[in-house]
């Protein structure tokens, strides 16, 4: 997805994540990177709720499955709170329902586990720079699983329908297209997709891609 990268200056972030070796092999990998730095790690999602608002991270990276309190649920108290910063949550394939609803609690963006160093900074510096991230494989998943997924969308209400070149590009950026490559794909102008995009957000009511996509696996248009 189209967002910004951080400028210049370290990143600060925050570990949450329960099991040992995946926490010390994410700070060993982070530790190699620049403009990175580990300044905080939680085991559990009550440390990660007193710690978080203590160290006030740039990104926490952030697993689901945590003890004491599961990741959704630290999302909810830390953005009740207004303490939550820009949060990427790492999951694997089995965890549908937990990546939606952490988008709603007001996550940035989602990973698999087993995505590459490279992979991983780059998300960490566009959720520092302001923007969000879907990880295209994740979505697909999402769409060709939409029946058996079962989470409470809010209604949605649009001021009016979208075009059938809407719906295409919506459909572009569910699997991950930024508008540059959804230009190429449609053979439109870059400049033309921005308009586009900016017109899906206002009638889907939302302010980021992420929850547009959201918003479009519920109201039936993927």
């Amino acid at each position: 997805m189209d967002a910004p990268l951080w400028g210049d200056g370290m990143i600060k972030v925050c570990l949450v994540e329960d099991q040992t070796l995946v926490r010390q092999g994410l700070q060993t990998l982070l530790d190699l990177v620049d403009d990175i730095d580990v300044i905080a790690e939680a085991k559990d999602g009550e440390e990660a709720l007193r710690i978080i608002p203590q160290v006030k991270p740039d990104v926490v990276l952030l697993d689901m499955y945590l003890p004491k309190r599961n990741g959704l649920e630290v999302l909810r108290e830390l953005k009740q709170s207004q303490s939550l910063p820009p949060t990427l949550i790492l999951t694997t394939f089995d965890e549908d329902k937990f990546v939606i609803g952490g988008l709603q609690a007001g996550a940035k963006g989602y990973l698999l586990k087993d995505v590459s160093l490279d992979q991983l900074t780059r998300a960490i510096r566009i959720l520092a720079g302001g923007g969000t991230l879907v990880h295209a494989s994740i979505t697909q998943r999402l769409l060709e699983n939409l029946d058996r997924i079962r989470c409470n969308f809010p209604s949605i209400e649009t001021p009016e329908p979208l075009s059938g070149r809407e719906v295409e590009i919506l459909r572009l950026v569910a699997r991950g297209y930024n508008n540059r490559e959804i230009a190429d794909v449609l053979a439109i102008a870059e400049g033309t997709v921005k308009n586009y995009v900016s017109s899906i957000l206002s009638k889907m009511g939302v302010r980021d891609r992420t929850r547009a996509v959201l918003k479009a696996l519920e109201s039936g248009y993927l």
